[in-house]
């Protein structure tokens, strides 16, 4: 069987001579098929010289198939009867992959990044369903690796072992309170042992705003509250619950209108890369491939 390729002709040859036995010249077929009348005549001759037998006749009055040559022509149709079954076989798979994108992502990029990206894709590709699978970085790796979902969205430090990834953007975490609290009227930045021991509103662990605050600061103290979304934990904060960490994405509008406030920090780096992640060896396709190209748009 390894050696099939070498003794068999490929499908453009085997196409070539169906059209050369229907149309009965090498000048019709050539124009047919877009190309010239002597590449005709040496993809006839390399044909008979790989199966070791003379497929066509040539007279004047135009070219005939010789008796193995109709044999040939017959097994030859067969075969491309096979191969265009087989293609619109793929295609009808293409078509049912591609009419659905399914999406789980940690909440930051659910909440703030990914509508705008959907409604580009939707433009590009309005007949696919996109479902979302909102969570916390750890539940994104785990819909992934259970096939539960596509492509996955995360903003934690590293990428999980058993995903290839793509950077999509970078985004910074600032702590920030409602006016009323004691530290809106500081006049110096928290020291990173002041936030360090200080309870927080946090999201639960498992997310990749809690990684990059905990490494950062080395240790956080017990939670002041534990919440399940970007959203929470912000309405928390607006309403003087205590201070939280949260992505620049969520809080801009809240800074601007001063429901918040953003408190400094001295010598805290709270830079965080966010990240596309797939199954090593998945790399997106179809509309997952598109969704990740509109991306880094």
């Amino acid at each position: 069987m390894a050696g099939l390729a070498h003794r068999v002709p490929d499908l453009g040859a085997l196409e070539l001579l169906l059209a050369v036995a229907r149309l009965g010249s090498f000048g019709r077929a050539a124009r047919e098929l877009g190309i010239t009348q002597p590449a005709v005549s040496s993809r006839i001759r390399s044909m008979e010289r790989q199966l070791g037998v003379a497929l066509v006749e040539r007279s004047p009055r135009g070219s005939r198939l010789t008796d193995a040559g109709a044999l040939v022509t017959d097994w030859a149709r067969r075969i491309v009867e096979a191969a265009e079954a087989f293609d619109a076989g793929a295609q009808a798979l293409r078509g049912r992959r591609d009419s659905r994108l399914r999406v789980a992502a940690s909440m930051t990029i659910a909440e703030y990044l990914l509508p705008g990206w959907l409604m580009a894709l939707r433009a590009e590709r309005p007949d696919t369903a996109v479902s979302l699978l909102a969570g916390n970085s750890a539940t994104v790796a785990e819909r992934l690796l259970a096939g539960e979902a596509d492509l996955g969205f995360v903003e934690g430090l590293t990428v999980p072992p058993g995903f290839d990834s793509a950077v999509v953007g970078h985004d910074r975490l600032v702590v920030v309170t409602a006016p009323g609290h004691p530290w809106a009227r500081r006049r110096t930045p928290l020291s990173a042992e002041e936030l360090a021991s200080t309870p927080l509103i946090l999201r639960e662990e498992g997310s990749g705003t809690r990684q990059v605050l905990d490494t950062a600061l080395g240790g956080l103290a017990r939670p002041l509250l534990e919440l399940s979304s970007t959203t929470a934990v912000k309405s928390s904060a607006v309403s003087g619950a205590g201070p939280a960490a949260l992505s620049e994405l969520a809080v801009g509008e809240e800074l601007s209108a001063r429901r918040l406030v953003s408190i400094p920090v001295a010598g805290v780096r709270l830079d965080r890369t966010l990240r596309a992640v797939w199954r090593t060896g998945h790399r997106p396709t179809g509309p997952g491939r598109d969704l990740l190209g509109l991306t880094r748009g």
